[in-house]
């Protein structure tokens, strides 16, 4: 076992792979669903149809390292393999698994994935130090063409290649297994490096492609204004941790391939300053970038933020008195590109800078009433607030009664002034102050509503945001992830915001993910809507599960199956009445044996046909029957995936008939929804679901049906277990389960026990013939005043017989001479 477990990283070309591949292929879950029909003679290769399950138990096998094995050494030993994996080479499957190792198993955890330890230093640390170096990183002279060594331009800490690489893998680690958490902690120290990359002039350049989609996962994951002022504040950002004298610098080498060089070994002694056309092109970028991953409300923010730093300055420089915070002096580059930003801003989307009136209003009240100079009409301060003010009022849905009044008698004051003032702006405030006046006159059919409060602004602008992230076309898992997030946090705080008809429909389509963390959180989140709308839950889920119009793949349905699961055993005792009812006869319905499906008996019609033809093809062009290709294989392999190709294909049930793996599905369901509250499923239900599953036990005997049998004897358990605990809290059914029932269901069970070739099915079917033969026994025992069964007190009474162990052992004790045996028949 020490052997086997040192065998990842004592292999270093492919140890990790083959440890991966083992799981993958002896599982039972991706053993089970790899066996397909033009699979089953064919070994997995590169983590073909890798489940869930086997990918857990993949990533604690290579994440934790052996008793005997520092953690150091293990993962010296095994970060290159699974770092080479990240780079697609074996497979997108085999990326996936890499991420999730790495993500999950080792960077996710606290023990190794924290910063100074052993799992960050081997996986984070070769990603993050090959895009921003640390401090006294390891360098190469720049080798030119002719061979010579250029010392103009220093020295290379991280040539092109390496710096492609540890983008292209830090982008397949984010993208691949989605983490949110994970993924800030990555990107947050690589803001500006990533920046720097994704503005490069040459956008064709190998390094920006990734640097800038990651660059927009972060910031959409992430969402705060603050982030774009850092980058506005630093849009020349070339490299380094000093800003006036940077190390090291991306610079073009070798043909104009990026690479990181060493400044202060270079004979200039800082980087080159940036020019106004780059101010331009980079601030056109940035805008590309914003207006993809910010709403409408955030890109508002931004330009207020803008807006009071150049009124500040603006103001100081003649000495007005208006109240606006401000940052330390910066330096005329930062002053020039954070002016062009404001201005580029207010040209391209001025609709957009409307999103939170309210705060441009009490901006525009402030200036407008602030004292000398400000009101002079031919000041540039007064022109931009005028057009601010234009620019609200004029929007849709504008209405006074929205408007702070004392903001408003400010702003109107203060127009009323300028207007009759004689300057270039007195026409424009005259305009203002009668569209003002009037505003809510020019559209008197217009619904007056009640002004949202700020949570309800800021809960709309969340959802707004949350759905854009999940719906968007070329929205990567990390930012789907962040926009499910959202979603959770507005439903569980049940915020009125929420459309909850939309959020259904939403689920619904994304459930149908192929990402298994995607669709695992869909279901979490179906369990946080049922708290507070679960008639609205349930009965959606239960009709996608049902698909009456055969819209849905069976392992779409089987994760609507999970989902319904799930929410029963969340809403407890609550699950009872029409609703329950309701669901239980949707159950039955797909668990029974008259399903008929006609849309999917036609696909299988054609399936087939197209499947008969090809052979044909094949048969024609071979020149015959077709060989045999497993004569490489066993006897006992062969007849394993003969047997295994014979399930898989009798799961899809031909004919139309309802697939056994969704029957299978929903009797479980039935036999968890029994055990919650089998009370609340009432007496029809829960007689056919009883009935169904003796039926079932009794003729459905075929070997892919064994996964079924399997829930049908687990049913019968679950129906005990709730029987018995009924039973012992006192509470009353409204129906029983009579002795003519009992022994059709146990001899049914033992008949099962007896016969079925499946091992699985007998040992369910012993352990429900036990539990019903235990319920039988207390079924005779007494119950007291209190409803409780008599337990701990010794054998006291039974049914038709009268024994008192206590009073016959004094009796024989003091009697000298042993009396004369009783005999008594009882029936």
């Amino acid at each position: 076992m020490d052997k086997l477990a040192r065998l990842p990283s004592e292999r270093p070309q492919d140890g990790v792979r083959a440890t991966l591949e083992f799981v993958f292929s002896m599982h039972p879950s991706s053993t089970m669903m790899s066996v397909a029909a033009a699979e089953a003679a064919v070994p997995q290769k590169k983590g073909a149809l890798i489940t869930h399950e086997a990918l857990t138990l993949a990533s604690n096998l290579l994440s934790k390292p052996p008793k005997a094995v520092s953690p150091e050494t293990w993962y010296a030993g095994i970060s290159p393999q699974l770092l080479g994996l990240l780079d697609g080479g074996e497979g997108p499957e085999l990326v996936k698994a890499a991420a999730y190792v790495i993500g999950f198993g080792i960077l996710g955890t606290k023990e190794f994935g924290a910063p100074g330890t052993a799992g960050w230093k081997f996986f984070a640390e070769p990603m993050l130090h090959h895009i921003k170096p640390p401090p006294g990183a390891s360098k190469d002279s720049v080798v030119d063409a002719d061979g010579v060594i250029n010392l103009s331009r220093g020295q290379i800490v991280v040539s092109p290649e390496n710096l492609v690489t540890a983008l292209r893998r830090l982008q397949s680690l984010v993208v691949a297994h989605p983490n949110p958490g994970l993924c800030k902690r990555l990107l947050t120290p690589l803001l500006l490096p990533l920046w720097a990359l994704a503005s490069w002039p040459d956008a064709k350049e190998t390094a920006c492609e990734p640097a800038l989609s990651l660059m927009k996962i972060f910031l959409q994951i992430t969402a705060s204004p603050n982030l774009v002022a850092t980058l506005i504040r630093n849009l020349g950002y070339l490299g380094g941790y000093d800003k006036q004298n940077p190390e090291w610098v991306y610079d073009g080498v070798n043909g104009g391939q990026i690479a990181i060089v060493d400044l202060r070994r270079a004979l200039r002694a800082s980087a080159p300053p940036i020019i106004p056309q780059g101010i331009d092109q980079k601030i056109s970028k940035l805008f590309e970038v914003i207006t993809l991953t910010y709403s409408d409300g955030d890109l508002s923010t931004i330009f207020l933020q803008l807006l009071k730093k150049w009124l500040k300055s603006t103001a100081d420089s003649k000495g007005l008195g208006i109240k606006i915070e401000q940052a330390d002096e910066e330096d005329a580059v930062t002053q020039l590109t954070e002016m062009k930003t404001l201005r580029a801003m207010m040209e391209k989307f001025p609709e957009k800078l409307a999103a939170q009136p309210k705060h441009i209003l009490d901006l525009a009240a402030q200036l407008l009433a602030a004292p000398g100079e400000a009101l002079d009409g031919n000041d540039e301060v007064t022109g931009v607030t005028l057009s601010l003010l234009n620019m609200v009022i004029t929007a849709p849905g504008f209405q006074k009664s929205h408007v702070d009044p004392e903001t408003l008698r400010l702003i109107e004051s203060s127009l009323d002034t300028l207007s009759r003032s004689s300057t270039d702006a007195s026409p424009t405030a005259t305009n203002l102050r009668l569209l003002l006046l009037y505003r809510d006159e020019i559209d008197p059919d217009a619904p007056t509503t009640t002004a949202p409060t700020d949570r309800q602004v800021e809960d709309r602008k969340a959802y707004n945001l949350a759905v854009s992230y999940i719906t968007a076309a070329d929205s990567p898992p990390p930012v789907r992830s962040e926009g499910l997030n959202l979603i959770s946090k507005l439903v569980a705080a049940r915020s009125p915001a929420l459309d909850i008809p939309g959020i259904l429909v939403l689920l619904a389509t994304l459930i149908a993910d192929s990402d298994e963390y995607i669709y695992l959180r869909i279901i979490k989140l179906y369990t946080l809507l049922c708290n507070g709308h679960p008639r609205s839950v349930l009965r959606d889920l239960t009709d996608h599960f049902v698909d009456a119009k055969e819209k849905h793949a069976v392992d779409t349905r089987l994760r609507f199956g999970e989902a319904i699961l799930q929410v029963i055993q969340r809403m407890g005792e609550t699950f009872t009445g029409g609703l329950a009812e309701e669901t239980g006869h949707g159950l039955l319905s797909v668990a029974g044996r008259r399903g008929h499906r006609p849309k999917t008996e036609a696909r299988q019609a054609r399936d087939t046909k197209t499947q008969e033809r090809k052979e044909k093809e094949a048969e024609e062009a071979w020149g015959g029957e077709m060989p045999d290709m497993s004569d490489t294989m066993t006897a006992e392999e062969k007849l394993r995936n003969e047997v295994l190709e014979q399930i898989v294909q009798g799961w899809e049930s031909q004919r139309g008939m309802e697939d056994v793996r969704v029957r299978t599905s929903a009797l479980s369901v039935l036999g968890a929804a029994v055990e919650v509250n089998v009370a609340g499923l009432g007496q029809q239900v829960v007689t056919a679901a009883v009935d169904l599953s003796v039926a079932v036990l009794q003729l459905e005997r075929e070997v892919e049906k064994g996964i079924l049998r399997r829930a049908a004897a687990a049913f019968v358990l679950s129906f005990l277990n709730a029987l018995q605990k009924a039973d012992e809290s006192g509470q009353g059914l409204g129906f029983g389960f009579g002795p003519r029932a009992q022994e059709d269901v146990l001899r049914t069970l033992r008949y099962v026990v007896d016969t079925d070739e499946d091992g699985l099915v007998v040992e369910h079917a012993r352990e429900a013939v036990a539990g019903l033969e235990e319920w039988q026994a207390i079924k005779l025992l007494p119950i007291g005043r209190n409803q409780q069964l008599v337990f701990g007190g010794g054998l006291t009474r039974l049914a038709g017989l009268d024994i008192n162990p206590e009073r016959s052992a004094a009796a024989t004790s003091a009697a000298e001479n042993p009396t004369r045996v009783r005999i008594e028949e009882i029936e």
